[in-house]
């Protein structure tokens, strides 16, 4: 663990593997000591890879924890981690929320990222919105879990053995303390107004958009949508749905093939 500092936050972050430059900008509610863990995966160690707790969240600290961020500073985060750690250019890994972040990013300094990979993430606006989790997660924990089970995986309603996986996993998930859900409530706040459609186009970098057939939570019409929208894109689809990261043994290899791509 190390921490990085940012003009908005105090930033815990991980580092592991050797390789081309890559930093992973992970999603809603995210903790690094919590699995599955942005740096293993297959492929991983092909690359010189940090992971990091969102200001706020994790082990992350924000300096002005009243302070209510946008999607712009959750982007300056990033950006300012990037330059904490001496990289010039460097690849992106966006997942859910962090490629809402990604996309911040990738406008704001494209000419620092040499390669994204947008993974279950939409571009809000009229490219389509993520499930409103500002609204979902509010709600008692039993009709929150059950709700977001059905997000995951579209499948879970026909499927009671894969709605029953998912239940445990999200059973498991502990509550926030009262910092962390100050933390949460300011990414999800900042997630509900999330909308770079118009500025799409200015991302120049080769974009890989990985989407999930079952997903609800990010649908794969905004995927498409994004791939569509973003220059120098394409779409892959994995069988699994918000969880296809984990659920299809396709996505990482393929993911770090596009990578590795010169």
């Amino acid at each position: 663990m190390a921490i990085a500092p940012t003009p908005g936050a105090r930033l815990t972050y991980e580092r592991a593997g050797s390789g081309p430059a890559l930093l992973h900008i992970g999603g809603t509610g995210g903790d690094l000591r919590r699995p599955p863990h942005p740096l293993a995966w297959p492929g991983a160690k092909r690359f010189d890879q940090v992971a990091y707790d969102h200001r706020g969240l994790g082990r992350s600290i924000a300096r002005d924890p009243e302070a209510q961020p946008t999607m712009a500073d959750f982007a300056g985060d990033a950006l300012a981690l990037a330059d904490h750690l001496g990289w010039e250019r460097f690849a992106l890994i966006g997942v859910s929320f962090g490629g809402m972040v990604a996309q911040e990013v990738a406008i704001r300094a494209g000419d620092r990222v040499t390669r994204i990979v947008l993974a279950c993430t939409s571009s809000g606006g009229a490219g389509g919105s993520s499930a409103p989790l500002h609204e979902i997660l509010m709600r008692p924990r039993a009709e929150r879990d059950a709700a977001m089970v059905e997000l995951i995986d579209t499948r879970t309603r026909e499927d009671a053995r894969l709605r029953a996986e998912f239940a445990v996993l999200l059973a498991a998930v502990p509550e926030p303390d009262d910092r962390a859900r100050r933390g949460l409530m300011a990414q999800l706040e900042a997630r509900r107004h999330h909308d770079t459609w118009s500025r799409l186009p200015g991302i120049a970098a080769p974009t890989l958009v990985a989407a999930g057939r079952h997903d609800a939570l990010a649908p794969l019409a905004n995927s498409s949508a994004l791939a569509g929208a973003i220059p120098n894109a394409r779409l892959e689809i994995f069988d699994g749905g918000h969880a296809f990261l984990s659920q299809d043994p396709r996505a990482w290899p393929a993911i770090a093939e596009f990578l590795g791509a010169a």
